[in-house]
């Protein structure tokens, strides 16, 4: 009989360190989205995710056109072997596979923060949860800065129930706890 508990406390065991290692492959911290940290190069990427797809999007490869009206990043994509989008990785330098990640922008529901802070979050989630440190209005959404996570959430105007493309600075008190997380950017600098 001692034979069989031992089976099953390994098996216990194992299945535990499974289902930690899935957590801390979304999970969200300072320095930290999933498998990525400050140390990861892009070089990093194609081990990291190599049962994923890699796709990317190289400033000099774009189209004038599309230069002239974009920040000069290179961007990497980085979607599900089904096709879903995950993540969006900006590197700190331009055409330099040894550099190091300069934000991660968030694109699946299962990335979360250690207090459970996802895309699918409210503004209430986040300010029950994290301080604001400050407030970004832009014409079509208010950005808020968390320091804790050296994060920037985004937050539709409509949700807010503001015009888009309107000037109007928005504050802390005029979002509603309902609206919902438009983009989730973490920052490794």
């Amino acid at each position: 009989m001692s034979f069989f508990k031992k089976i099953i406390y390994v098996l216990i065991v194992s299945f535990l360190f499974i289902q930690c290692a899935k957590k801390n492959n979304f999970l969200i911290e300072k320095g930290q989205v999933g498998p990525l940290t400050e140390k990861t190069t892009i070089n990093d990427l194609s081990s990291i995710f190599a049962k994923d797809s890699i796709v990317a999007i190289l400033y000099e490869d774009k189209e004038i056109d599309k230069r002239l009206f974009s920040v000069e990043n290179d961007e990497y994509l980085i979607f599900s072997k089904r096709g879903k989008l995950l993540l969006e990785i900006v590197p700190t330098d331009l055409n330099d596979k040894s550099s190091g990640i300069k934000s991660v922008q968030i694109f699946d529901n299962n990335y979360k923060t250690s207090k459970g802070i996802s895309l699918q979050s409210t503004f209430k989630d986040i300010k029950d949860h994290y301080q604001v440190n400050k407030v970004e209005t832009t014409l079509t959404s208010a950005t808020l800065f968390i320091d804790e996570l050296n994060a920037t959430i985004s937050i539709d105007k409509k949700d807010m129930g503001m015009n888009s493309f309107s000037r109007a600075e928005v504050t802390l008190d005029q979002i509603p706890d309902v609206a919902k997380i438009k983009y989730f950017t973490i920052w490794f600098n």
